[in-house]
């Protein structure tokens, strides 16, 4: 009976590491999922109002004569 309960204390540890390693693997995509999240609305904003004037430094220099 003792080799039995160590036998199912190490697969309980077991099964608590894995998991741990699982959650600690999702929670570090958290913060590039909401990046890309913000970038999608910005994007998504921009797209919705095409009326922005273009910069000063995007126009060309007029054409001498």
């Amino acid at each position: 009976m003792d080799g039995t309960a160590i036998i199912v204390i190490l697969a309980i540890a077991g099964v608590v590491s894995v998991m741990l390693f699982a959650i600690k693997g999702l929670l570090d995509q958290v913060p590039d999922v909401i990046e890309s999240a913000a970038k999608a609305r910005d994007s998504w904003q921009r797209f919705k109002k095409p009326d922005v004037p273009p910069r000063a430094d995007d126009e060309e220099p007029p054409l001498a004569a």
